[in-house]
Order: structure tokens, then C-alpha cells, then sequence
């Protein structure tokens, strides 16, 4: 990593990044809008956006994953990292608690398919400033629309709010009985969200730095709820003991994904968008596919999922020493939690193998500054938008495409 750090500190100082600070090819669906075309300036914020890598550093990137992937750790020890997963997340959270991550108050700008259509309007009509957001954090997010891919959003009716059925099957959730839960799936009266006609599912949603800054946005849109599940039983109680939680409009619940017989607390096919932020690279390559799967069934036709994670060559990727990783581009940080780094093929491969069509799939590079220490550092994301088909059968199709031949 030092090497990259050097480098692109050279490159700086003497003004050769003319291509990766003014290409004019970045994409212009939101992922951010300070760009760097003065290289004398890179020290006057803490970020900027749509960096492009030299060859030099992208070759010193792949050079320091060849170094620190050389040594494999032991299979014994691989079968210990997984079947105790569980475990080492649940110590994360006893000893970080909800102090670790900060609030993803950037989720609705790249993702605005979170919020219902017709609040979606009543956001842009709005036209919030970001620094406005900054100060008002339960109004935080400012309307930007992705343009890189036409994106189909889900629709949904009114409603004029939750029932007391509704909010009183949220909060009698948790006191269910979870060996019931394993008999066969809720009635349908009785699951928790059944009345909303707009429905989210977070997947992983640790101490809840996605859940609060969605339910503070959902507060105008009483017709949506919000599902949110960890495997780390200790997660999900910090979320459900935050201030913030409302069980009317919010279900929190411990669920392993990764665990297919594993039911979910609504039945499938209803959920209009699913969150998959920074989750599936703490899974098992060989499960990925598994996962994303069984999501594809959750969704409605129609419905959207949207993925942010870790892409390859990161500045997290680099920083592993020898001795940490487990196989290709899969590493155990030093309290047993492992890290995937994806590429835009892998992603696009994955998803649209489960059945979903891609609206969106790019890689988000950026340069992090310290400011105080005077260091750059590379941050590589993948994001993707990928939505379950209108289901249309083959029979349907030719009917369709006879009535307008005839017309």
C-alpha cells in the first residue's frame, strides 16, 4: 500500500495526473460530484470522487494482493472462521456497540428507489441542500437520480397509514415463540408490515447505520415498513433498544442468510426493495450465490435490489499482511470477521444468475485524504441496481404479441 501512497504522492506534487483527475468518462449517476482537476488542491477535503488509477498504481495494487495472498491459512482454521461466524460478529458489537460505523446518510442519494414513488417526487420537489442534510439529519438526503441505466421503479398504492393490526403484529413480533416460526410460514394477517403497501428488508443491518436514517425518511410515508435483519443477536438489540425504532413502521429480527430453511417473518414475493450494503463480503464465496438466490425470491416482480460493497484492490485489501488470507481475494481481519472484494464481473455474474436484470453495476473509485498526516489513500466500491423481472410467462408473451400483430 505504501507503494500506491508514494506513487500517487509523486504524481501529486509534480502534476502528472492529468488523465486520472480530469477524465471526462466518470459516470454521472450520483456516487459523489467533487472532482479533482487541480492536483495542488488535493489536501483542501477529505475526499473526492471518480479517481482514476495509473498503471503504475493499479500494477502496485495487484503486486501487494499477490504478496499478501502468497500465504494461505490452514484449512482447520478456515472451518473454525466460518462455523464461528456468528460468534466473533456478536463480539463485535458487545465491545463496539452501535459506536463503530457511522450513519449511512449518503443511501438515499444513490439509492432514491428506497423511498416510494410518490415520496420520491415529494423529495425532489423539495430540493434539499447538502448542507442543509448536514444540519438536519431526520432531513438529510437531497434527490439525485441515476441516469447510467433507465431504472424501473417499483410502484405502489396509497394508503392512509398503518392500522393498529399492523403496528400491534410489529411489536409482538420478537415475542414470538421462534420454533413456531420453524412449523411453516405467518398467517397472513398476523406478519408484521402486512397492512404497507411499500416494503423493505435490510440485509445485515448491523447497529442499525442504514435503519435509522431510512425510518427518519419514512416518517412522511406511513403506507411503507421496513424489515432489517443480523445474525448477531446482539446487533439486533441495539437497534430495537435505539430510540429511534418504531415497531408500527419497523421489524428487527436475527435471521442467518446463509441458512436457506431458514424462514423469514412475511411470506415470499413482497418486498419492493432489498439493501444488500456491505454484507455479502463478510459470506463464504461458495455461499454468495446461495444467498443471493433466496433473496431473488423475496422480491415482487418489479422489485429492486441494490448492492454496495468492497471492489478489489481497496485500500482494506491492501492493508491485510501475509498470514490473513483465505482464499482468493478473501481475508479474516484480526477479530476473526472476514472481507470479500468483488470485481464488476463477479457481481454482474452472481446476481444475474439468480434471475435478476441489471440496471446498474460500477465500480466506484475515490480518493480518501488525511488531511492532518498528509496521506492519500485509494477506496474501490462495487454498485449495483438489479431488479426482478415482470414476471411475463411464455404463453402470456405470444398472446401479448398476437393481439398487437393483429391491432
Amino acid at each position: 500500500m505504501n507503494g500506491i501512497w508514494k506513487n500517487s504522492m509523486s504524481c501529486l506534487r509534480i502534476g502528472k495526473m492529468p488523465q486520472r483527475c480530469q477524465s471526462g468518462c466518470h459516470p454521472m449517476a450520483p456516487l459523489g460530484s467533487r472532482i479533482l482537476t487541480d492536483p495542488a488542491k488535493v489536501f483542501e477535503h477529505n475526499m473526492w470522487d471518480h479517481m482514476q488509477w495509473s498503471k503504475e498504481e493499479e500494477a502496485a495494487a495487484r503486486k501487494k494482493v499477490e504478496e499478501n495472498s502468497a500465504v494461505r491459512i490452514l484449512l482447520e482454521e478456515q472451518v473454525k472462521y466460518e462455523s464461528e461466524a456468528r460468534k466473533y460478529w456478536d463480539t463485535f458489537y458487545k465491545i463496539h456497540k452501535n459506536k463503530f460505523f457511522k450513519d449511512r446518510n449518503w443511501l438515499l442519494r444513490e439509492f432514491p428507489e428506497i423511498l416510494p414513488v410518490d415520496q420520491k417526487n415529494e423529495e425532489k420537489a423539495t430540493e434539499l441542500s447538502w448542507d442543509h442534510a448536514k444540519t438536519n439529519p431526520a432531513n438529510c438526503f437531497s434527490r439525485m437520480h441515476c441516469h447510467a441505466m433507465p431504472e424501473e421503479k417499483s410502484h405502489c398504492k396509497k394508503s392512509s397509514g398503518l392500522s393498529d393490526s399492523q403496528s400491534k403484529a410489529g411489536s409482538n413480533f420478537s415475542n414470538l415463540d421462534s420454533e413456531k416460526h420453524r412449523k411453516g410460514p405467518l398467517k397472513t394477517e398476523l406478519f408484521p408490515g402486512s397492512n404497507a403497501t411499500f416494503r423493505i428488508l435490510e440485509v445485515g443491518c448491523g447497529a442499525g447505520n442504514s435503519v435509522f436514517p431510512i425510518l427518519n425518511t419514512l416518517q412522511n410515508a406511513p403506507e411503507s415498513f421496513l424489515y432489517c435483519c443480523d445474525f448477531a443477536s446482539g446487533a439486533v438489540e441495539l437497534v430495537k433498544s435505539h430510540s429511534s425504532y418504531r415497531a408500527a413502521q419497523c421489524c428487527a429480527f436475527v435471521h442467518d442468510v446463509c441458512d436457506d430453511g431458514s424462514p423469514y417473518p412475511f411470506p415470499d414475493g413482497i418486498l419492493d426493495v432489498i439493501l444488500l450494503v456491505f454484507v455479502l463480503s463478510s459470506i463464504h464465496p461458495d455461499r454468495m450465490q446461495g444467498v443471493v438466490n433466496r433473496l431473488f425470491k423475496l422480491l415482487k416482480p418489479g422489485g429492486m435490489l441494490l448492492f454496495r460493497d468492497y471492489g478489489r484492490y481497496d485500500k482494506t485489501q491492501l492493508r491485510f499482511k501475509r498470514g490473513h488470507c483465505l482464499s482468493e481475494n478473501f481475508y479474516v481481519r484480526g477479530d476473526g470477521t472476514r472481507a470479500y472484494f468483488f470485481s464488476e464481473g463477479e457481481v454482474h455474474n452472481m446476481f444475474c444468475k439468480a434471475g435478476l436484470d441489471e440496471k446498474q453495476n460500477l465500480v466506484d473509485r475515490r480518493l480518501q485524504v488525511n488531511r492532518k498526516k498528509q496521506v492519500i489513500m485509494h477506496r474501490v466500491w462495487v454498485q449495483g441496481k438489479f431488479q426482478k423481472p415482470l414476471q411475463l410467462t411464455q404463453k402470456s408473451s405470444k398472446l401479448v404479441f398476437s393481439l398487437f400483430s393483429h391491432s
